[in-house]
């Protein structure tokens, strides 16, 4: 019988489909033993997470075949951007601990903890992917420049997506009351005096969670090749 030797990105795949599976169960145990259903936007999260790293893919195989200046790609790059918070998004999730019962705090954890992992690796698998095609076409300080400057936009929208309940489709559905309210956050920063201090918090987390592992990847490369 013929063996059937799956790619290291397949792997990746199942593994990230088999955690994303167990957050679900760990949500409906958690519905079956303690009959809570106000936790359902979890999976919704999580499924929004998912379609940030499709794009992702998606972008990345349209890099492979025309040039990220052509306006193709720049509007895929766009997409990408405006789905690529809710991946992180996920961490603010926390917030809802306090909703739990007594009996069923640590459960709960349990659940919240899942699926915000899921979110966070799989906005940093994202950004990842992005990052090697930069590296391919500039010059390294330029890349993390760039990455830098992706994840503080992450962190912004992150903090008016749990402030002010914006989403990523209200870009394109209701961008002028957006607009309105984004910029006057921008304008009147001192109004707002928690704006900048959750928004670098937000950016220190994600910022160093993806160091950490883009230097991991590095040196799990380096003993492939040795």
């Amino acid at each position: 019988m013929r063996k059937v030797y799956l790619s290291a990105r397949a792997r990746l795949g199942l593994a990230l489909a088999a955690t994303s599976i167990t957050s679900v169960i760990l949500y409906f145990t958690g519905v079956w033993g303690r009959h809570e259903h106000d936790f359902a936007y979890m999976i919704w999260n999580l499924l929004l997470a998912w379609v940030a790293l499709g794009v992702t893919l998606f972008l990345e195989r349209t890099l492979h075949r025309t040039y990220w200046s052509s306006w193709y790609a720049l509007a895929v790059t766009l997409v990408w951007i405006l789905f690529l918070p809710n991946t992180f998004y996920m961490v603010t999730d926390f917030i809802h601990v306090r909703e739990l019962t007594p009996d069923s705090l640590l459960t709960g954890i349990f659940m919240f903890s899942s699926f915000i992992f899921n979110g966070l690796i799989l906005g940093i698998i994202s950004v990842y992917i992005v990052h090697r095609e930069l590296l391919q076409r500039m010059a390294a300080r330029a890349a993390w420049l760039l990455v830098a400057g992706i994840l503080l936009l992450c962190s912004f929208a992150m903090y008016i997506g749990r402030e002010l309940r914006w989403n990523s489709w209200d870009v394109v559905f209701n961008p002028s009351s957006l607009l309105f309210d984004v910029t006057d956050r921008l304008i009147n920063a001192k109004e707002h005096p928690h704006m900048w201090p959750a928004t670098f918090s937000f950016f220190a987390l994600i910022a160093s969670m993806y160091v950490v592992v883009w230097f991991m990847a590095r040196v799990a490369r380096g003993q492939r090749e040795s």
